[in-house]
């Protein structure tokens, strides 16, 4: 098994796993990645982080037509990260990633 395989498949067992799901607008089904909202960020003594922004962290294939200005919901708690967003912008990570920049809707 290739490399690239072998991360694939560890990508979808951690998304599986550990995982959020969110509704892109235009899409059918949701759309597997990872929450980070700097609200919710745990606190290690006065180590600050460098997240500003609510960020949804998706594979590249996922992120395929993703454009700035779409809604996107996440089906959590308030406080988990779960609410309504409009993605400002998506970004490549360069590890087969994309972040999609988040602003929230209130």
């Amino acid at each position: 098994m290739a490399f690239r395989d072998q991360v694939a498949a560890m990508d979808e067992q951690l998304l599986e796993v550990l995982g959020d799901e969110a509704l892109i607008e235009g899409r059918d089904k949701p759309v597997p990645g990872f929450i980070s909202v700097p609200w919710s960020q745990p606190k290690f003594g006065q180590i600050k982080t460098s997240i500003r922004e609510p960020v949804f962290a998706v594979r590249i294939a996922d992120a395929a037509g993703v454009v700035s200005g779409q809604s996107l919901i996440i089906d959590l708690p308030p406080e988990d990260g779960g609410g309504k967003y409009i993605i400002v912008k998506p970004e490549p990570d360069g590890t087969g990633w994309v972040n999609l920049v988040l602003r929230e809707v209130r």
